[in-house]
């Protein structure tokens, strides 16, 4: 990602807190200099240090997933514009945002058994400590699914975090920009999607 250095994270456990707060990830490949992107789900395996997840087997990206293809993820965290008015040195606006970059092999999982598994871990990340919805590997509806989706891993190479909270600014600017987009990241959204959804 574009410097400067000190809005980039090295650790990867932050990284790893990014992609369990943010699951819904960009799926980012590529074929015959066509980008392909879509946005799903991904859970972080602690054991195999591996993202899981799977895509639907009519996606016109299937076709770019071969196996060990090179591939990225994005997860975006919380973002929101800064205004100068924060601050308590004079500065211009800018925007803050928590991004995470992955980039990995790709590993197909084509055992039936082993598809559903990672189904029904991604369902009980997904429902989190308050788990209203227990899914079953045996449920009949996940043997009439399992042949229209693809499950699949990613191998990661390469980590990328950018942590962009004006830490280039004196520690109390940074304080307020911090704040700011806590605050931000609270506002209701009940308006908008009401709206959208006309």
């Amino acid at each position: 990602m574009y410097p400067p250095p000190h809005h980039q994270s090295h650790d990867i456990e932050k990284m790893i807190s990014v992609i369990k707060h943010f699951p819904l990830g960009m799926l980012v490949t590529a074929k015959d200099k066509k980008p392909y992107i879509t946005h799903i789900p991904f859970i972080y395996n602690e054991t195999t240090k591996k993202l899981v997840a799977h895509i639907d087997r009519s996606n016109p990206q299937m076709e770019t997933m071969t196996e060990n293809a090179r591939v990225t993820v994005v997860f975006k965290g919380p973002d929101t514009y800064i205004s100068p008015s924060i601050y308590i040195t004079p500065q211009l606006p800018t925007w803050n945002y928590i991004i995470v970059h992955i980039t990995g092999s790709l590993q197909l999982i084509n055992d039936p058994e082993a598809a559903k598994q990672t189904i029904v871990n991604m369902t009980e990340f997904l429902e989190g400590e308050a788990q209203k919805f227990i899914l079953k590997k045996d449920d009949p509806r996940m043997e009439r699914l399992i042949d229209y989706i693809q499950a699949f891993e990613i191998e990661i190479t390469n980590w990328e975090g950018k942590l962009k909270l004006s830490q280039d600014k004196i520690p109390q600017d940074f304080e307020n920009a911090k704040e700011e987009l806590i605050k931000k990241s609270r506002n209701d959204v009940s308006g908008f999607i009401n709206k959208i959804f006309e």
